[in-house]
């Protein structure tokens, strides 16, 4: 087994090509990289932004090359209920953001230690997510009628504290696929990799041992 890990473009300081200006575009030139290194059978995960590619990703794959997705606090998808909604981080100052985002302070970055490269870094890589994230930003409003097309088994775990895309969002998203799981994480935010690692390696675990593959642990 081994991980890819991209860099989405536009981050980071990589070029941002013109014809990449949405998440579907993102989703298909993963596609086409599983396509290149001719993998099969590939668990797509993502936390965020990064679920929300992996979703559209799944509606896509017509080569087969996904088997399951793992879907992280993931966004995309348009809440029916405004109190459910993922909020605008564009609406709210950076330390704002982060207090939302982690459920224990000790995770939160200190932007005031950040150097004038950082965070030059950091407004760079939002810019470009505005791009792809388009008018809705944190969502597609087609996107969750769509998903009931999405075959593989589908992992959504969810960070419990997390304020920016609340635990009932979660639900709904995990709700939106046919053979959707929900896992929720206790004492974690909108990234409970970071905050639980350990539970959160654990849930996909299980998922992986009960769903996945149940016959591999026979």
């Amino acid at each position: 087994m081994y991980v890819v890990t991209p860099t989405h473009p536009g981050f980071d300081g990589t070029p941002r090509p013109e014809r990449f200006d949405t998440v579907a575009d993102l989703a298909v030139a993963y596609l086409d990289l599983l396509d290149t290194l001719d993998l099969k059978g590939v668990m797509v995960v993502g936390n965020s932004i990064g679920g929300w590619i992996a979703a559209e990703m799944a509606l896509r794959d017509n080569h087969g090359r996904i088997g399951a997705l793992t879907l992280l606090n993931a966004v995309g998808i348009h809440a029916h209920m405004k109190e459910n909604r993922v909020v605008d981080p564009r609406t709210l100052a950076p330390a704002e953001v982060s207090q939302l985002s982690f459920a224990n302070a000790q995770f939160r970055p200190d932007f005031a230690s950040f150097s004038d490269a950082q965070r030059a870094a950091a407004v760079a890589n939002q810019k470009t997510l505005a791009v792809y994230g388009g008018e809705g930003f944190t969502y597609d409003p087609k996107l969750r009628g769509r998903l009931h097309r999405v075959t593989v088994p589908v992992l959504v775990v969810w960070g419990e504290e997390d304020g920016i895309a609340p635990l009932k969002y979660g639900r709904g998203y995990a709700g939106s696929f046919p053979d959707g799981h929900f896992a929720p994480i206790p004492d974690a935010g909108h990234f409970p990799q970071i905050e639980q690692m350990g539970r959160t390696l654990g849930a996909i675990a299980d998922f992986v041992s009960t769903i996945v593959k149940p016959d591999a642990s026979a």
